[in-house]
């Protein structure tokens, strides 16, 4: 149990104390089992601006105390009946909350074992008791000064990476903004380009096969018409959806084209893998059965997909596996939409 202080000296102070004072400031929790000990620093301590005294006469106590008060200073005493001062000192090194606090051990001897021990537990500092009161204000007031500096650099890297963080997830939120479509969520027509174009060179560098996909959906402008725009738009979210889900791998990506039209770019892909990919998507937009009276079928909704898929070659114009993707995809209406078509010759 903590020693209630004599009368002169302070109470403790609630945990986190050492966010109110300023860096001239000291709070200092002794730590010894002598009454005697304990008011001759205080005396020594008593006209001396902005310092606090907290006294602890029981050891085992002692940690939990200095959690509790958090002092900017411990004044530890290395010898006390049934506990090691040096184990304290371990002790306070292993809190969290205590280990960064500067301590002062006091010893009534002037040997450099013992020092060297001390330093070795983790003391910032040692002094043969009782010191002369200059140099324990002095080594009070420096300590105290440097852990308040260090309290104050830890919050200024801490704001600083929350402030990094925001900055970050504003800058994805914000990129993430710039590349997606706004109805659908997929990425939108520029952020196309841009990946194609990576993906292109990326192929044509390790002569790997890439494939395209070019979807539209099946008289969409009479679902409009017949349905209105809002059911109109919640079809694309909905095919939007099907789409993003069957560009599965991390490389692939789904996008939309405009209008009605999607695309999903597949690298590293023949075109037989291209078709397994389209027929699925066409498949389960098929099985959506979402009532369109002006489709193809005359009952639902439906897409047609045009594929390609080929080894980019130096002669070569990016565009040139996009052009055979949408000459697929006019293939496909023409023989009756809701089909998949590859160009022949593309791979």
């Amino acid at each position: 149990m903590t020693t209630t202080p004599r009368s002169p000296m302070p109470v403790a102070h609630a945990a986190g104390a050492e966010s109110s004072l300023n860096e001239s400031s000291a709070m200092v929790l002794l730590v010894d089992d002598q009454a005697m000990v304990g008011e001759a620093i205080r005396r020594a301590l008593a006209g001396e601006a902005n310092i606090d005294i907290h006294y602890c006469s029981t050891p085992e106590d002692a940690p939990r105390v200095a959690e509790t008060t958090r002092p900017t200073v411990i004044l530890q005493d290395l010898v006390m009946p049934g506990t090691d001062g040096l184990s304290l000192v371990r002790q306070y090194r292993a809190s969290p909350l205590t280990r960064d606090i500067p301590i002062i051990v006091l010893s009534t001897k002037e040997e450099s074992t013992i020092k060297r021990e001390a330093f070795a537990a983790g003391a910032n500092d040692y002094l043969v008791k009782l010191p002369d009161p200059i140099e324990l204000i002095a080594r009070i007031r420096y300590h105290s000064r440097s852990y308040m500096n260090l309290l104050q650099r830890d919050e200024a890297y801490r704001a600083l990476r929350e402030s990094q963080q925001q900055l970050l997830e504003t800058n994805l939120e914000l990129q993430r903004l710039t590349h997606s479509d706004g109805l659908t969520g997929l990425a939108n027509r520029r952020y196309f380009d841009e990946y194609f174009s990576a993906e292109w060179r990326r192929a044509l560098r390790e002569q790997r096969e890439m494939a395209l996909l070019m979807i539209d959906v099946d008289n969409f402008k009479i679902y409009n018409d017949t349905y209105g725009h809002i059911a109109g738009d919640d079809v694309l979210r909905r095919v939007a959806t099907t789409i993003a889900d069957a560009a599965a791998r991390p490389a692939d990506l789904a996008a939309r084209f405009g209008g009605e039209e999607f695309v999903i770019v597949l690298p590293n892909t023949t075109a037989s893998g291209a078709v397994v990919i389209a027929e699925k998507v066409r498949a389960q937009i098929d099985a959506m059965a979402i009532p369109h009276i002006g489709s193809a079928n005359g009952h639902h909704v439906t897409i047609s997909v045009g594929g390609a898929s080929l080894v980019p070659r130096t002669h070569m114009a990016s565009t040139s596996l996009i052009e055979s993707a949408d000459l697929a995809l006019y293939r496909a209406k023409q023989l009756g939409k809701n089909r998949v078509e590859m160009q022949p010759g593309a791979s």
